[in-house]
């Protein structure tokens, strides 16, 4: 199958006004004739699914939590980009749009990035009008940040709840439709797979997670809103019910999987404090505006330093190190940037703590230079979480930070109309791969997932829609549904049978250590093909031995999380064979063997400048490698360059 991305033709400025001029129109009284389902309401579901209702479509919206307010989204706590160069600091839609590319190492699509630069302006118009209190200046314009990547000022800010106060205005505008009645909400209801008439998706199997019962919902189109698979690893930022299941029910039905292996560590994660914990906390990238990341230059000073003790470091043995390496950026340099070179310097003995796992993040300076006020203005949600979990005190002493897995730029292939590979089949948000390459800048999840809800699928979804026979019903009666109903319910009822005994969470935590050492920060050839064996042996296990309580017709978490293990099981052989096959290094994925004399990733854009897309082919040979090649007309490859 070619891979068709069906970007526009034209100057790349014009692609977006000429696409949506050239989409098909679905006339408003046909629009209440056709049935949409959207799984997932966080931003992107939630901001689709009200923008959608409100053009007259019939909606079904999906959540596993009880409410969409209950959504990650509203972990991401640190801004949204957008390019308004209010600060008038050299900003603009092609510098947001570079700076993206450059970002992302050079491995996104140039017309996708581009279209995210120029709604990014209307994303900030649309939040406002809705009432999101985004931090002001004292004469009343919205106020920026900076953020990694940039060197300008465009993120803009609710303090440290920005991503809570974004989705509690798409919830706002979700409700009005809901009572309406053009989007009926279905909570607590979990997608377990993609049902296909005639090739093309026309509905989804869910579970009622509260009665176990397994229902079958039509419709003419799908939109997966679901977010990523960072949870493969067992530990990461994400909320404990993060999973990849959705989209992985759709790749295993036809839909490609693209760029797998591409995953963001976040440098400033809460570090790992022990075996006992089962997710990590994350405090916001907008803490590198103020605070300062140093480690001891001792690496005998560093052994077991804590936090009160490093308060007290003379500046003379203090190694501010992302200030030495990149003068330009400093303590802003991109996230994975930042990652590396918080594991090169731990990797040197100089890692801080009773782990050795962490370096400082320094508020001292800045509360110096502003005041406490000012910082606690900024920042206070953040260090008073930071504080309630630690015990330590970040006005008085230094976080201590480390990476740890946090968002995933791999997903379903989509074209530029967000389909994918399967028609009327669509994915957005995090759930895509669109439009972060190898690296996601900060700030940009909350533009990409609000830009794809807001302002791109409504236009592009037109399309599919207007090629539909009109006023042809698509019933859950259809023969699909009783096929793809006793696909699920066999495999819910394999899981129930297995009566093993070690727990879902015994094999999840194997596969995530594995995943962490083999397929991490950094990895190499041989470790690869290592980590690959080593979960096939994990799944093997897990399908023989892992104990299910319970049954189906229940509140049943235990089996809820062994259904989402087991396609994490088989997610992971998928990066590991992603992270194998592309011999270069870029933004997250950091082939040891691949990079340069001062240890920075070496692309090779001879052979690896192209999404990889992967066919799910059966059980036998699971998949094969499409290649969509990427074009660059309007930035130069270069090696990335920070300094």
């Amino acid at each position: 199958m070619t891979l068709n991305s069906k970007i526009p033709s034209g100057p790349l400025a014009e692609k977006w006004d000429k696409h949506k001029f050239e989409s098909k129109l679905v006339n408003p009284a046909n629009k209440r004739k056709f049935d949409i389902i959207i799984v997932g309401t966080g931003l992107a579901g939630a901001s689709a699914a009200a923008s959608l209702g409100e053009l007259g479509y019939n909606v079904k919206a999906f959540c596993f939590q009880d409410s969409p307010r209950r959504a990650h989204s509203i972990a991401a706590q640190g801004g949204i980009n957008a390019a308004k160069n209010y600060q008038n600091d050299g900003d603009s839609v092609f510098r947001l749009f570079y700076d993206t590319i450059k970002g992302g190492d050079y491995r996104a699509r140039e017309a996708n990035v581009y279209r995210l630069a120029q709604v990014s302006v209307n994303i900030i118009d649309q939040c406002a009008a809705q009432g999101v209190p985004f931090a002001r200046e004292y004469g009343g314009t919205l106020a920026n940040r900076s953020f990694g990547g940039a060197q300008v000022s465009r993120t803009f800010y609710a303090r440290g709840q920005t991503g809570q106060q974004l989705l509690l205005g798409a919830y706002s505008a979700l409700s009005r439709q809901v009572a309406t009645g053009k989007v009926k909400l279905y909570s607590r209801t979990e997608m377990l797979d993609v049902v296909k008439i005639d090739g093309h998706a026309k509905g989804i199997i869910a579970r009622d997670l509260v009665t176990g019962e397994i229902q079958s919902h039509a419709g003419h189109a799908v939109l997966l809103a679901t977010g990523g698979y960072g949870n493969v690893f067992f530990l990461s930022t994400n909320a404990m019910g993060s999973n990849g299941s959705a989209a992985w029910r759709a790749h295993r039905k036809g839909a490609y999987f693209a760029n797998p292996c591409y995953v963001q560590i976040h440098p400033t994660c809460i570090p790992v404090s022990g075996d006992h914990q089962s997710k990590l906390t994350l405090m916001s990238e907008s803490l590198r505006n103020d605070g300062r990341v140093w480690v001891p230059k001792d690496a005998a000073k560093a052994k077991g330093l804590s936090a009160k003790e490093a308060a007290k470091l003379p500046e003379s043995e203090r190694d501010y190190y992302l200030e030495r390496r990149y003068p330009s950026f400093g303590n802003l340099v991109p996230r994975d940037v930042a990652a590396r070179n918080a594991k090169y310097v731990c990797d040197e003995g100089r890692g801080v703590g009773n782990t050795g796992l962490a370096v400082f993040l320094d508020f001292a300076d800045a509360i110096k230079r502003d005041g406490e006020d000012v910082i606690s203005q900024k920042y206070g949600n953040l260090f008073d979480m930071y504080m309630q979990i630690t015990d330590d005190n970040p006005y008085e002493v230094p976080m201590m930070i480390y990476p740890a897995v946090h968002y995933t730029m791999g997903g379903l292939w989509v074209d530029y109309n967000l389909e994918t590979t399967i028609p009327g089949l669509f994915a957005l948000g995090e759930a895509n791969f669109s439009d972060h390459g190898a690296n996601r800048l900060g700030a940009s999840a909350l533009m990409q997932g609000l830009a794809d809800g807001y302002f791109v699928i409504p236009y592009t979804i037109g399309n599919y829609i207007a090629s539909l026979p009109l006023g042809k019903k698509v019933e859950a009666t259809h023969p699909a549904f009783a096929e793809a109903e006793k696909e699920v319910k066999d495999r819910i009822e394999k899981l129930l049978s297995i009566k093993g005994t070690k727990t879902p969470d015994d094999f999840h935590k194997e596969l995530g250590k594995v995943m962490w050492d083999y397929c991490g920060m950094s990895r190499t050839a041989e470790g690869l093909k290592e980590g690959k064996e080593k979960v096939r042996e994990i799944r093997a296990r897990f399908w023989k031995d892992v104990k299910v309580i319970g049954t189906n017709e229940e509140f049943n978490l235990t089996l809820e999380k062994a259904l989402r293990i087991a396609d994490f099981l088989e997610l992971g052989e998928l990066m590991i064979d992603d992270a194998l096959d592309r011999n270069e290094s870029c933004g997250g994925h950091f082939r040891e063997e691949y990079q340069t004399e001062e240890g920075e990733a070496l692309r090779n854009d001879e052979e690896y400048a192209y999404a990889a897309a992967w066919e799910y082919k059966g059980e036998e040979q699971p998949w094969e490698l499409h290649k969509e090649e990427l074009i660059f007309e309007n930035v130069k490859l270069t090696q990335r360059s920070y300094k």
